[in-house]
């Protein structure tokens, strides 16, 4: 009986010595993170996680906005699925107009289809810790209840600054191992604004991706110091790139198409329109004459921009070429994005390091469906370091495995 006790101690200490210890990730977005950024910049800790770690660029899904594409990389949908088809878009099931700005629509989970990465996790038990990413402060799911593990409003007060949100990403990942989040995932806005506001390329852009790349390197060197830090996966992503844009490169929507002849004209890059009845072709004919602009009918938008299909476009989706704007008015801003998401312009920074991660990997980056570095494949990946089994997403894991060790 001895021996047999003796035979079960060493059993168990054998399995409990080569059991892998469970890693933890976490995912931040730093919004309008264009892809080349680094090698316009002075950004160390971005140009150093290209060496210990992997560098890739990353393709963002149409049209290239930040609620769309935020909700793809949560969701592994591109947004002609998961129903965020836009920052603004109508939806005439509901007579709905939904827009980011507008608090009744943004949190009305009617919109929001697809299941999140923060669900599917909880779903297997494992916690999930979020950080104002879009769609995580939003009853999402059958349930209508359904939130992460931990998460804050976007509108509860004090809206945390950018130094509070590395504070509670830093906390989250030092809680008890058994209340301690697999997954934290965090949001910052930042460049876009300062991008919007002044261009890609000006110096308060330089700037703040500097600073950013600053604060990355606080948060990083904060969670590598935690007893666990060494079993972080660490990744930075973004939704969209940024292009110039100017008031000389401006069509307006009533000075190329009748307004009698439509119903509802909403959005912008794309936009959609809903033509009065009989003027369908009328309008397409007109704007396919229109020099800088693009317009396919419902249905017929080209097969690679996964994009068209979702009652919440129109008769005619219109997207500008590169630096144009379509809208009623032009912007005063001097940037901004919603492109064609093969634009270079479009493309995203993408930057990981950790135990599940290769070293000095820098992903190769080819035209094509099945070689682009998408950001559809985040869903997959994440549930692949979680261990989890993913929802039907569009998302391969097959396409962005190549990164993992």
């Amino acid at each position: 009986m001895k021996k047999l006790l003796l035979l079960f101690a060493l059993l168990a200490g054998f399995t409990a010595c080569s059991t892998k210890p469970t890693n933890y990730t976490v995912i931040i977005s730093l919004d309008g993170s264009r892809w080349d950024y680094a090698d316009y910049y002075d950004m160390p800790f971005f140009d150093s996680l290209a060496t210990v770690g992997v560098k890739a660029r990353m393709e963002p899904s149409f049209p290239s906005s930040t609620f769309p594409n935020h909700y793809t990389m949560a969701t592994g949908l591109v947004p002609d699925h998961h129903g965020l088809v836009n920052n603004s878009f109508w939806d005439p099931e509901t007579d709905g107009d939904y827009a980011i700005s507008s608090k009744d629509a943004r949190f009305d989970p009617h919109y929001y289809g697809g299941e999140p990465i923060w669900i599917t996790a909880q779903k297997q038990g494992v916690k999930c810790g979020v950080v104002y990413w879009v769609g995580s402060d939003i009853a999402i799911g059958p349930k209508g209840n359904e939130y992460p593990t931990y998460w804050r409003h976007w509108d509860e007060k004090p809206h945390w600054n950018f130094d509070e949100r590395v504070d509670e990403i830093v906390r989250l990942m030092s809680l008890p191992e058994e209340e301690r989040p697999q997954l934290v995932m965090g949001y910052f806005d930042e460049p876009d604004h300062q991008g919007h506001v002044h261009g890609p390329f000006s110096p308060e852009t330089k700037a703040m991706a500097e600073h950013m790349d600053s604060l990355m390197h606080a948060l990083y060197l904060r969670l590598k110091a935690l007893p666990h830090g060494d079993r972080i996966n660490f990744i930075l992503a973004g939704d969209h790139g940024m292009t110039e844009i100017s008031e000389k490169r401006f069509i307006g929507w009533y000075d190329v198409m009748p307004q009698e002849w439509t119903r509802k004209v909403v959005g912008s890059l794309p936009t959609s329109i809903w033509a009065k009845e009989g003027y369908v072709d009328s309008l397409y004919n007109r704007l396919s004459k229109v020099e800088h602009l693009t317009v396919w009918k419902h249905g017929e938008v080209p097969e690679y921009l996964h994009y068209g299909t979702s009652n919440r476009l129109g008769d005619l989706i219109v997207s500008p070429d590169l630096g144009w704007q379509f809208n009623f008015a032009p912007s005063r801003n001097h940037g901004t994005h919603g492109f064609d998401c093969k634009e270079t312009d479009m493309m995203v920074a993408f930057r990981a390091v950790g135990p599940d991660f290769k070293v000095g990997y820098e992903a190769p980056f080819t035209e094509g469906e099945k070689s682009a570095f998408r950001n559809i494949d985040l869903y997959p990946l994440l549930c692949k370091l979680l261990g989890i089994k993913p929802a039907p997403v569009d998302g391969k894991l097959e396409r962005i495995e190549k990164i993992m060790k």
